[in-house]
């Protein structure tokens, strides 16, 4: 393995999706097996973007063909969730399309084509979803240094940091609207999220009509961390970041940077109050007419618990930004 220095966005590139990748390999659990997202939570999850694709599908007017995007699909788990939760007359007008960099997982469901990358733009109509993919485009991260210049942070395969040289160009100018400095002090960092907002931009120009959302791990920019937020999750557990293939490395995303015009961001929380997801017990005498039912509720209750928690999976961000003009407002109650 080479032991040159370079910028966090390619030594990410090369960690997470080049040969042997973190997330490019079709060995091992996938990254289920590391990190817990929404989607492993509760089936409840699935049942919302259910919930979404039909409010999609009526603003649309009942397409021949609806299409479902999942960017970022890992093993196809919301695929095969959602696909499940929905109505027979809109599941067997949905198409579903998995876009994903690791080789397609055995025993898949033989509906959804799976993608190594994202359709032609403007080909699809429908729901385009992405699920704590963007924390995942590579970035670049800048420091700035004893005189509070903003500098790129060069990186080894072993996690050791040096700085490079000052930011510039379109990187400095992003860096400026959207994560200045509150002084010039050394040893701040940021993660330059130009990558993501290309991503984003591209996901959303697939549709023809329809809604682009993503779900995330989020910030603003009034509330932006000093330090940035590059890290990694192996077995479970949050480490170092080191772009050696062995772990994910994640940070944080900009999605009001991502944001184009009509978009709306809301947390998990709304979102999904608004898709009928609700954390309230059971009635207690439930317990006595139906025990069964009455243990069900209250997993299925403790499921929306965490996934609305605001102290948790209920902060996450979300954005929804609407293509072809219409799906808007299909978060109102």
């Amino acid at each position: 393995m080479t032991h040159d220095w370079c910028g966090w966005r390619d030594a990410t590139e090369r960690a997470l999706y080049g040969p042997g990748g973190f997330y490019t390999s079709g060995d091992g659990p996938g990254p289920a097996g590391h990190f817990r997202t929404s989607v492993h939570v509760s089936p409840r999850y699935a049942e919302a973007l259910a919930t979404l694709l039909c409010r999609v599908d009526a603003s649309l007017g009942r397409p021949a063909e609806l299409a479902l995007i999942d960017v970022g699909a890992g093993r196809g788990e919301l695929l095969t969730g959602v696909l499940a939760a929905l109505p027979e007359p809109v599941c067997s007008r949905v198409r579903p399309y998995a876009v994903e960099r690791a080789p397609r997982p055995a025993g898949l469901d033989d509906r959804v084509t799976w993608l190594p990358d994202l359709p032609a733009p403007g080909s699809l109509t429908g729901l385009l979803f992405a699920n704590e993919w963007l924390d995942n485009v590579p970035v670049d991260v800048a420091e700035t240094d004893e005189d509070g210049v903003p500098r790129y942070v060069l990186v080894r395969p072993d996690g050791t940091e040096r700085l490079g040289t000052p930011v510039t160009g379109a990187d400095a100018e992003w860096l400026s609207r959207w994560w200045p400095r509150p002084a010039a002090a050394p040893g701040l960092r940021a993660e330059i999220g130009r990558p993501r907002d290309a991503a984003w931009s591209r996901a959303v120009g697939t549709l023809r009509a329809g809604l682009a959302a993503t779900a995330d791990y989020a910030h603003t920019r009034d509330t932006r961390p000093p330090f940035g937020t590059l890290t990694g999750f192996r077995e479970g557990r949050e480490v170092r970041p080191v772009p050696d293939g062995t772990c994910d490395i994640t940070a944080h995303v900009a999605l009001d940077a991502c944001a184009g015009p009509g978009a709306e961001r809301v947390s998990q929380r709304q979102a999904l109050h608004a898709l009928g997801v609700d954390g309230s017990r059971p009635p207690l005498s439930l317990a006595s007419s139906d025990p069964a039912a009455y243990v069900r509720a209250l997993g299925s209750a403790g499921a929306a618990a965490e996934l609305t928690d605001p102290a948790g999976l209920g902060s996450f961000g979300w954005l929804l930004q609407p293509v072809g003009g219409v799906c808007t407002g299909l978060l109102t109650p």
